[in-house]
């Protein structure tokens, strides 16, 4: 269990990095939904992200999924090895397979994601 994660209802991950951005991805329950993924359609580094809102979109052999923002803010880096190798997010979902770091336009919004102990219980992962 990613005990300093946080999550949202629609199964994204957060890790506040301490300096005001935070980085996000899919958890392991949700890959393993998802089957083996194929395609990252990957925001741009400037974009907004509304929490809440799709802003991106994972592909894998079952089905397309939209991410959804889980914070307001700005994304400030995406991880391009999911251009080449969208298969790092069934791999290693909470460290290589990390999907956008966002520099958050209010902390407190950290606050309403769910911990990882509530996540897994209701995921059951």
């Amino acid at each position: 269990m990613e005990s300093n994660l946080k999550f949202t209802e629609t199964h994204e991950w957060v890790l506040d990095n301490g300096d005001g951005t935070i980085t996000m991805g899919i958890s392991n329950q949700a890959q393993k939904l998802l089957g083996d993924v194929v395609y990252v359609d990957l925001p741009e580094v400037g974009d907004d992200a509304e929490a809440g809102e799709a802003f991106s979109l994972v592909e894998s052999v079952k089905a397309a999924s939209d991410l959804y923002a889980p914070v307001t803010g700005e994304v400030v880096e995406i991880n391009e090895e999911l251009e080449g190798s969208p298969e790092l997010i069934n791999e290693s979902p909470y460290s290589a397979g990390w999907i956008v770091k966002i520099k958050l336009s209010d902390a407190a919004e950290l606050d309403g994601l769910m911990s990882s102990e509530t996540y897994h219980e209701a995921n059951e992962e």
